[in-house]
């Protein structure tokens, strides 16, 4: 009875995202803020119909129901609890319900909190949200339904794969999802933006929550999930380059990339257009890894489905919210003001950098993940593209990225002065070099310590510093830029 409600909550979620993608945009173009206000409460309802679904699949498996076929297939009653309640999304269906209960949030998350937005903004946001609910809602009733019960019910369940019993696969796909849905946010106030024809400020300072909030989350799943590879699968480092996790990997780099420029909207007013675009990019990788991990085209340990059929439907998903996207972006863009002027050195500039840098090793990882696939269905051809490509195209990159790093926030907005920038680097780096310095030269003296005192060479001296540890004389780092030894700091000495 439970499973069959949660299968009705999804039923009534989808027909509550069909009203909230379309009245509310219709009262937005007339005006009307009767309509518009029914995108609150119709993100609302949506979200706690979807709760009611994902909460009637967590008891199926913490009871133990098996005669849910999810549950029979990914669970077993002597697992501990914790691999029950993870088991819930360990599998392509109730994976989904999760991705759609995240998207769910996020659309009730503005509908709650988005008081402060215009009512046209927060309409058109709220209906865009509502659109993707509606392919995803979709997407769980009529491919995916994890309610689907199995008569008659075995005794006991398959159990979950051993490779998906670990607290990091426990965590790891709830915070990659909340990345990556987190980003339909950012998009769908891009898209509200380009119907309205207006990018701003404020609609900058509105939008880098969110998009912080996804790039954390997402941050931390791919670093759970790297961790997991790392002592799980055994392939002796913490990224591997496989596809599923470039799939992860890209809208990261967008969403970086979006954070800086969304900060260049909200100071200057510049690089609107380039923002948007961002924001639609983000989104869109995030819909191209989902289509990869779960349409069979890539084979990978990270993949949940090779089911054709329901890599169709995904894909024809990503076609219409790109698509049409990117046909908006190019209708609406050109018309956008431009923003402030600035100089190429100055803090806009650095940021600007940071942002080419950031889209093309996107495009490069792109690139290396689809060219097999590309290459497959083209000539028949199966080639395999893996760490000596993306080392030696995608490090070129991040070094004048970690150099970027330390000048850029030393540049002032506008118009910056490089030489100064320099300038306070160099002394920053000379007191980096003394520092490391005396750390050495104190790691030698507890190493040899004071019953070797003869075997250290002139004008050296144990003391002991109540200020700090024991060692050749850096005054417990109080001053961490000198060290009292009369011959300065040199290499440890020889018995």
């Amino acid at each position: 009875m439970i499973a069959e409600l949660g299968h009705m909550a999804i039923a009534v979620a989808l027909m509550v995202a069909v009203v909230q993608s379309t009245v509310p945009l219709w009262g937005a173009a007339r005006g009307d803020t009767g309509l518009m206000g029914l995108a609150q409460p119709a993100a609302l309802v949506q979200f706690g119909a979807v709760a009611i679904a994902f909460g009637a699949l967590t008891h199926a498996y913490l009871v133990s129901d098996f005669s849910v076929i999810n549950v029979a297939t990914n669970s077993h009653s002597t697992k501990p609890f914790i691999y029950k309640l993870s088991g819930v999304w360990a599998n392509h269906e109730g994976s989904m319900l999760l991705w759609v209960l995240i998207l769910a949030m996020f659309g009730a998350a503005v509908a709650a909190f988005g008081g402060n937005l215009p009512d046209g903004l927060r309409a058109r946001t709220l209906a865009v949200q509502g659109m993707i609910g509606v392919g995803f809602l979709a997407f769980v009733l009529f491919t995916s339904n994890p309610f689907e019960r199995l008569d008659p019910a075995p005794l006991d369940g398959n159990g979950l794969n051993p490779l998906l019993q670990d607290i990091g696969l426990a965590l790891h796909p709830p915070m990659l999802y909340i990345g990556y849905v987190g980003y339909s946010t950012t998009f769908s106030f891009a898209v509200a933006a380009l119907m309205e024809g207006r990018v701003d400020p404020a609609w900058a300072r509105w939008v880098r929550p969110w998009a912080l909030a996804a790039w954390t989350a997402l941050t931390a799943g791919i670093a759970l999930g790297s961790g997991w590879a790392y002592y799980e699968l055994g392939w002796g480092g913490w990224w591997f380059w496989d596809p599923v996790e470039n799939a992860s990997f890209m809208p990261w780099l967008a969403g970086t990339a979006l954070l800086h420029s969304a900060i260049v909207v909200e100071k200057r007013g510049a690089l609107k257009s380039w923002t948007i675009l961002l924001a639609l990019v983000a989104f869109s990788l995030s819909l191209l890894g989902t289509f990869l991990v779960r349409s069979g085209v890539l084979s990978s340990v990270h993949s949940f489905a090779v089911d054709p059929e329901r890599g169709l439907f995904i894909l024809a998903l990503l076609a219409i919210a790109v698509g049409g996207s990117f046909m908006l972006y190019a209708w609406r863009a050109p018309t956008m003001e431009g923003g402030g002027m600035f100089r190429p050195v100055s803090r806009e500039g650095g940021l600007v950098l940071n942002n080419l840098l950031m889209s093309t090793a996107a495009a490069t990882v792109l690139i290396g993940t689809l060219y097999p696939l590309a290459l497959e269905s083209i000539t028949g051809e199966k080639v395999s593209v893996g760490e000596p490509y993306f080392e030696a195209t995608f490090v070129p990159l991040m070094v004048p990225t970690i150099l970027a790093l330390g000048v850029g926030p030393l540049l002032a907005w506008k118009r910056g002065d490089l030489a100064a920038a320099l300038g306070k680097l160099w002394i920053a780096a000379l007191a980096a070099v003394r520092n490391r310095a005396c750390r050495s030269c104190t790691s030698a003296a507890h190493r040899w310590g004071p019953r070797s005192a003869s075997a250290w060479p002139s004008g050296w001296r144990w003391r002991s510093s109540p200020n700090g540890p024991s060692g050749c004389g850096c005054s417990g780092f109080r001053s961490a830029s000198r060290c009292r030894a009369r011959s300065g700091c040199r290499d440890r000495p020889t018995a």
